[in-house]
């Protein structure tokens, strides 16, 4: 039981919840949360189970990282033919690819870096060129469990974001991937039936 009431203040603080707003959702006082959390009461299993339902359900309604970003993540290598690599972003409809060597993260190749690539050099320059000649720095990263407020305001001016957890890159989030995640809320259902259609 004990292990179970560090939960609720570990859980609570991961949500970014206040115990005043868990108190409110529950439907008890601030002040029986807070000697809950701290193991000045052992409260009773009912309303145990209560507190973890309503964190699962704040859980299940947050959207983050994770619940957005595209796990099919195409990357390149630095030594790849750029012409190679532009075959690949026009055949799956990408806009940008990740360069990666040794599971490091070393750059990004953007429809951008290509356009300038051959404004400065010209089109037949990218014949011969390498991945590692033209690529940008690489795309910012955020742990899985980030908000989707900070990924968006990280998408003003990245064309996209990495998702890497423990070193390892788990999935990408771009404009895109964003606009999806808000179809998939029925969103789309709500705005037909308020415009009468």
């Amino acid at each position: 039981m004990h292990f179970e009431i560090e939960e609720i203040k570990r859980k609570r603080k991961k949500l970014g919840v206040t115990q005043k707003k868990l108190a409110e959702l529950v439907g008890v006082s601030q002040p029986l949360i807070a000697r809950i959390e701290s193991g000045d009461i052992d409260p009773k299993l009912s309303l145990v189970k209560k507190i973890f339902e309503v964190l699962e359900n704040l859980e299940g309604k947050k959207v983050n990282a994770r619940s957005v970003m595209n796990p099919d993540v195409m990357c390149a290598t630095p030594d790849q033919s750029l012409r190679e690599v532009i075959e690949v972003m026009l055949k799956h409809d990408i806009s940008q690819m990740p360069v990666i060597e040794l599971g490091r993260v070393l750059g990004t190749v953007t429809e951008s870096s290509i356009v300038k690539i051959i404004l400065n050099k010209g089109i037949e320059s990218t014949e011969k060129m390498k991945v590692k000649d033209c690529m940008d720095s690489p795309l910012p990263s955020v742990s899985s469990d980030e908000s989707m407020e900070y990924v968006c305001k990280m998408l003003i001016n990245n064309p996209a974001v990495l998702v890497v957890e423990n070193g390892e890159m788990e999935g990408i989030i771009t404009k895109h991937d964003i606009m999806k995640s808000i179809r998939g809320k029925g969103y789309e259902k709500h705005i037909l039936v308020r415009n009468g259609k």
